[in-house]
């Protein structure tokens, strides 16, 4: 099968009466895609940002109904959106019990399995530590360099000029992962357990540099939540596969 990578080749084509029946679109940019008269049977579409924007079907925006649906499966994922405190210390609580479940649930020869070009259970822990590194490490308490050498980084960092070199080679252990995982899920609970809603709204650098975003500390907490739950539903998703 032809891999196209990195290419706008397509921007602006029109395909008719054109199979792509089975193909696999991934990291790339569909926004403003239109299909008319087309076959979707199994048609699968996921995106993490998916709440950004409207997706039509026939005529209907679907986001608000997936929204639901996702909230309905996850209980406490709307308070990912949280404003207050509160919110984010329910939202956080209610993610964690969550992925307490998951992992706790998961048998020994399933944690480094995974379905094909997705990460596995151990890697998404990984990343999850990554991205609280970032977040709060990083962005809210400034730290010049914030992340643990078994962070895993998401796709394209290093070809955006990220310093690779922080993360080791050698692969962790199944048991220092959970340990470092840990140290950070309390890390984030100690930090919620006295932050006020000045605190919130405090301006902080986007840990990545992407734009000119200037997010609030609030924001770096939902950015945090909005992770662990994207990365449960994913992990759930793959790990019913495998079993």
């Amino acid at each position: 099968m032809t891999t196209y990578s990195e290419t706008d080749e397509f921007e602006g084509a029109t395909f008719v009466r054109t199979s792509l029946k089975g193909a696999t679109v991934r990291f790339s940019d569909v926004s403003g895609v239109t299909m008319r008269g087309v076959d979707v049977d199994g048609l699968d579409i996921d995106s993490h940002d998916l709440f950004f924007g409207r997706v039509l079907v026939n005529g209907v925006d679907v986001v608000p109904l997936v929204e639901a649906e996702l909230n309905r499966r996850f209980p406490g994922r709307e308070l990912q959106k949280a404003q207050t405190p509160e919110g984010l210390r329910e939202g956080w609580e209610a993610v964690q019990a969550a992925w307490a479940e998951t992992v706790t649930a998961t048998p020994a020869e399933l944690v480094d399995a995974h379905v094909e070009d997705e990460w596995s259970l151990a890697q998404t822990l990984r990343h999850l530590i990554l991205a609280t590194d970032a977040w709060l490490g990083g962005a809210i308490q400034g730290t010049e360099q914030p992340f643990h050498e078994i962070g895993l980084v998401f796709t394209g960092a290093e070809r955006m000029g990220f310093d690779m070199s922080v993360f080791r080679e050698e692969l962790p252990e199944y048991d220092e992962v959970l340990a470092v995982r840990a140290e950070r899920q309390r890390q984030v609970t100690d930090f919620l357990a006295s932050v006020t809603p000045e605190e919130l709204a405090e301006e902080r650098e986007d840990p990545w540099g992407f734009g000119d975003w200037r997010p609030t500390v609030g924001d770096c907490v939902r950015v945090i939540l909005e992770e662990e739950w994207a990365h449960l539903r994913y992990i759930r998703r793959d790990l019913a596969l495998l079993s």
